[in-house]
């Protein structure tokens, strides 16, 4: 089961989300007019609508493991992109596309070897790969403050992640493994003060770890941690860029 999502409130407080996005769209230049994308983990649809305008001749795909964002991204393209409901884990596509886009997401998936090829199966030779999520040393301080409010009020939480923070060199052999080529990955600093920081962790941050208590006990943990974290939010992104190695013939 993915991790539950209020996708309202994620499309309310995502203008960090959205703006890390800028740096991955950035990188699509070169992407053609009429190219096929897929966007994995579209949340609410706001990148997806912006990958729209880079494509007006081609097509968008967009899934999301979260029924509600799915939802909720379907309302706001209105038909102008194909969007479902799909773990990337059990992707398969009955065609290969162009380019495979992701912001924001894949630090939620935990098991990178096996996404990693997933998402080379879906791209044609030569097709490209830009991505960013969270990376090695993503909300360092922040889980502390996690764990130590675990530890008082809730033991079962303690050492609980349901994020893969990846380093570039890890990701970089794993890219290659999975049959990717001029693989690049880098980490950049992020730092993030929200306008609605309750808000904020709660919904991008706490999500997964929420729902595994009762609501009360879930309430007490997110205003214990909310109160003792300390902004800016210490975010590292890590970006990601590759192409699918061409296949043999």
């Amino acid at each position: 089961m993915g991790t539950p999502w209020d996708a309202r409130s994620y499309d309310r407080i995502s203008g960090p989300q959205q703006e890390w996005a800028g740096d991955v769209l950035e990188r699509l230049e070169r992407m053609a007019r009429d190219a096929t994308v897929l966007d994995v983990g579209c949340g609410t649809g706001r990148v997806t609508e912006l990958l729209l305008a880079l494509v007006p001749e081609g097509r968008v795909l967009a899934i999301d493991a979260s029924q509600e964002m799915a939802e909720l991204a379907g309302e706001r393209l209105g038909g102008r992109a194909q969007v479902w409901c799909q773990d990337v884990l059990e992707l398969e596509l009955p065609d290969a596309v162009d380019a495979v886009v992701s912001t924001a997401t894949l630090h939620w998936v935990r098991d990178h070897e096996r996404m990693w090829r997933i998402l080379a199966r879906a791209l044609r030779g030569g097709g490209m790969l830009e991505a960013q999520c969270g990376g090695e040393g993503n909300i360092a301080r922040v889980r502390e403050v996690i764990d130590a409010v675990a530890g008082e009020r809730e033991p079962d939480l303690v050492g609980f992640s349901p994020w893969e923070f990846a380093g570039p060199r890890e990701t970089e052999l794993r890219l290659r493994e999975a049959g990717f080529s001029e693989v690049r990955c880098w980490l950049a600093p992020r730092p993030v003060e929200p306008e609605d920081p309750d808000a904020f962790i709660r919904t991008s941050i706490l999500a997964a770890h929420l729902e595994r208590l009762p609501p009360e006990r879930a309430e007490e943990f997110a205003a214990e941690v909310v109160a003792r974290v300390r902004l800016p939010l210490d975010y590292v992104r890590l970006n990601i860029s590759a192409t699918r190695a061409m296949l043999a013939r």
